[in-house]
């Protein structure tokens, strides 16, 4: 057991110190890695997996959307062994480029990396990654999602629901890890006419492993409408009597941060 732990200390220091110098020929010797998660484990894969995000140096303001000092460019990496490359199935690239000289292409922060169990512990979890770009000046960011299931017949992680979204119209993708809708994603996305409100979406987790639609419809909730919650948040009644789950005159299903004073107007969750 020893000389396992041993070995598995110097695969790890390995698997950083490739991905250090592997990762591009543009990266200077001040990136850093920033995430290292073994895969191999908790997805009982056949090769070596690792998740590996390394981060460049500062950009200066002038290099920058916003104008100010932002955090480097960020690569991400998913890679089966130490020699291998790194999988495409795990996209960098928040969009494709609309100029030569787009800030938003790509990611400068990451959210979140996070395994988890959309069928609880005893089964197969999902890789949940969240990217965002550089600031632009009015604060908005470029955010994309991506959740990577490991397929074993092919020995690989398959890239199974992927999303793109702003920042600073309340825009939100959020994967859901307890209650009803455990294991589902929810986005929202302001509508392109008045009176101006979201468009949300719902994806399931199917049998199979991929992410299907189940309910899209247009919100209760408008922009602007100085309802402190989340747009998700405000939803969630809405939401879940659409998926048959709740019912006038049951329990609301409220935020997990309290609701002081929890009513629905015209299906709308308010707490202040």
């Amino acid at each position: 057991m020893v000389a396992q732990n041993w070995m598995a200390r110097a695969v790890a220091a390995s698997v950083v110190a490739l991905a250090l110098t592997t990762v591009g020929a543009a990266q200077s010797s001040t990136w850093s890695v920033i995430s290292n998660i073994d895969l191999s484990t908790p997805f009982s894969t056949r090769e070596a997996w690792h998740f590996i995000a390394t981060q460049g140096p500062r950009v200066a303001g002038d290099d920058t959307a916003s104008g100010s000092e932002e955090p480097g460019r960020i690569q991400l990496c998913l890679r089966a062994s130490l020699s291998a490359p790194c999988d495409p199935q795990l996209l960098n690239a928040l969009r494709v480029a609309s100029s030569a000289n787009d800030f938003f292409t790509q990611p400068h922060y990451l959210n979140a990396v996070r395994i988890v169990y959309p069928r609880g512990s005893a089964d197969q979890p999902v890789l949940f990654v969240q990217t965002a770009s550089m600031y632009s000046g009015d604060s908005d960011q470029i955010i994309l999602t991506q959740v990577l299931a490991y397929d074993d017949s092919q020995s690989r992680f398959l890239r199974i629901y992927q999303y793109t979204t702003g920042r600073n119209m309340n825009e939100e993708v959020r994967y859901i890890g307890s209650g009803r809708l455990k294991g589902d994603i929810i986005s929202v996305d302001p509508t392109e006419n008045a009176p101006y409100a979201y468009w949300v979406t719902v994806n399931a987790l199917t049998p199979q492993y991929t992410y299907k639609t189940t309910l899209h419809y247009r919100s209760a909730t408008h922009y602007g409408d100085n309802n402190r919650l989340a747009v998700i948040d405000s939803e969630m009644p809405n939401i879940e009597q659409r998926l048959g789950y709740w019912k006038p005159g049951m329990a609301l299903p409220l935020p997990s941060g309290g609701c002081l004073r929890p009513r629905l107007i015209r299906m709308e969750l308010w707490c202040n």
